[in-house]
C-alpha cells in the first residue's frame, strides 16, 4: 500500500463531509497526530495520523513542502 505524503497548508477532502456542509480541510499541524481546520466554519480537529489517512479521499491543493 502507497504511503500518502502531506505537508503543512495542504487542502484536503475527507470521504464524509463536515456538518457544517463543507468539505475542504486545511492541515495545519503534522507529527504523530494530523490536526486539520475546517474551511468552512473554521473548527479544528485532531486526529491520529494512521486514521487520517484512512478517512481522506484527495489532496485538492497543495501547501509549502
Amino acid at each position: 500500500m502507497e504511503q500518502k505524503t502531506f505537508n503543512i497548508h495542504d487542502i484536503v477532502e475527507m470521504k464524509k463531509p463536515h456538518p457544517c456542509g463543507v468539505n475542504r480541510w486545511k492541515i495545519i499541524r503534522l507529527g504523530m497526530d494530523i490536526r486539520i481546520k475546517c474551511e468552512g466554519c473554521a473548527h479544528s480537529v485532531l486526529l491520529p495520523r494512521k486514521e487520517f489517512s484512512r478517512k481522506v479521499k484527495k489532496i485538492l491543493e497543495h501547501g509549502e513542502s
